[in-house]
């Protein structure tokens, strides 16, 4: 490159060509993982996903100097990493490369792994911080036939942030699903989380969730149990329901017809870790 080819790089304002070819590696490596890398939308995300040892080829921030202001604040332990992994791009290069920018103008592609499955069941488990904070006997949430992948996001956060074993769900809705990594902030890679047919569950005790069930409050939770949730409209499908060792019901007022799915998950996870202490 000459003296004069240098100094219009340096002068070139954002979206340039010399700014364009300045990303083309970034961009060159995003697109070798895009088809089966799983996206990391915003800084909480790619923040929580590190933390718990995802592998992460390649992540893009606008401001650099943004991020490390939020990490030193947030994340201080992350500082080190985010230095030499972050890539600065401009804002229409984000655009082009993800469906809607993250206000922190983050993104970033990680790379799904497996975690031993449970019970010898024979597919791999992606979550590569499976295990780690999980007590013994922690309970597998389970979710049927889920409807709203935001809630499925929200069960994954739940789920982590108590220490459960992991996170199925049935039906054809795929877990790992952008909205769903978006809506659990990054913590698919806090805990196994898979999807699996009814009649692939693992064998263990199954307590489902039914308004015609026995009071979870009188209810044991046997260890390792997997705890089953209905859809958010149709409750739990005729197969779960006949795979179930026991109905339970979360306390309820009267004529009050439902929780949200997560809520449900919530008070659930919150009941078995209330009887560990």
């Amino acid at each position: 490159m000459t003296r004069k080819d240098e100094q219009a790089e340096r002068t070139a304002p954002a979206g340039t060509a010399a700014s364009e070819k300045a990303v083309e590696p970034v961009t060159a490596e995003w697109a070798r993982h895009a088809a089966d890398g799983v996206l990391l939308d915003g800084f909480h995300a790619l923040k929580h996903a590190l933390r718990f040892g995802a592998r992460v080829p390649v992540a893009v921030t606008t401001d650099r100097l943004a991020v490390r202001e939020l990490a030193r604040s947030l994340a201080p332990d992350l500082l080190d990493v985010l230095d030499g992994l972050l890539r600065e791009v401009p804002e229409a290069t984000l655009r082009g490369l993800v469906p809607r920018a993250h206000p922190t103008g983050v993104a970033a592609l990680a790379l799904r792994s497996s975690a031993p499955d449970w019970d010898g069941a024979g597919d791999g488990v992606p979550g590569p911080g499976a295990g780690a904070g999980t007590q013994e006997g922690a309970p597998l949430v389970v979710l049927d036939n889920p409807r709203n992948l935001g809630n499925v996001g929200a069960v994954v956060r739940l789920a982590a942030g108590a220490g459960a074993a992991g996170v199925l769900t049935t039906g054809d809705l795929d877990p790992w699903h952008p909205a769903a990594v978006r809506a659990g902030a990054g913590l698919h890679f806090a805990v196994p989380v898979a999807r699996r047919q009814v009649g692939r569950l693992p064998r263990r005790p199954l307590l489902a969730f039914d308004p015609e069930g026995d009071d979870l409050r009188s209810v044991p939770l046997p260890p390792g149990a997997m705890l089953a949730f209905g859809s958010e409209r149709h409750g739990l499908t005729d197969a779960l329901r006949a795979r179930a060792d026991h109905l339970v019901a979360l306390p309820m007022r009267p004529q009050v017809s439902s929780y949200n799915l997560a809520t449900s998950v919530a008070m659930a996870l919150y009941h078995w870790m209330a009887r560990l202490s």
